[in-house]
């Protein structure tokens, strides 16, 4: 079984609802999710919210701590996290952020960079990550790690 296809069933026998907030994996989360029958049981929407402006306007990720730490970094991606989950009313949110090259990179954030957040109540935790490969191959890593924090919280494995 895939493990968006075990979320789905995990999450829809809890009765608990979760969204997504993308940078660059733009939207991949959610596709995953949604072509999973039965999605609709537990996932409110996903923020596909690739630019700056977007996480501001649409996650409310305050100015400040892009300007402080940059879009990529786990500040970033803790708001983004929190302000989904706040914006759609659900028990979980996932949030990821990242660096998925060929360009884009620099010494101290290079490309593979990626900070993954997931936001509970009373709770909101980061991971961070260094991923090789191509574009492709770090946002489909994006994606399965975001997934697995999901599951990995849904198991009792993730602590603040």
């Amino acid at each position: 079984m895939k493990i968006e296809e075990k979320l789905v069933r995990t999450l829809t026998a809890r009765s608990l609802s979760w969204c997504t907030a993308e940078s660059c994996t733009g939207g991949l989360i959610a596709g995953r999710i949604t072509a999973v029958p039965g999605a609709s049981a537990c996932f409110e929407g996903g923020f596909v919210t690739y630019s700056n402006r977007a996480k501001t306007v649409l996650l409310g990720v305050p100015a400040q701590v892009i300007e402080d730490h940059g879009a990529v970094s786990e500040e970033a991606a803790r708001a983004m996290a929190e302000g989904a989950r706040k914006r759609l009313g659900t028990d979980i949110a996932v949030a990821v952020t990242g660096i998925a090259g060929p360009a884009g990179g620099s010494p101290e954030k290079p490309v593979g960079t990626v900070f993954i957040s997931l936001a509970v109540p009373g709770m909101t935790s980061v991971r961070g990550f260094n991923f090789e490969g191509t574009r492709r191959e770090i946002r489909r890593r994006s994606g399965d790690e975001a997934l697995i924090f999901v599951l990995d919280h849904l198991e009792g494995r993730v602590r603040e």
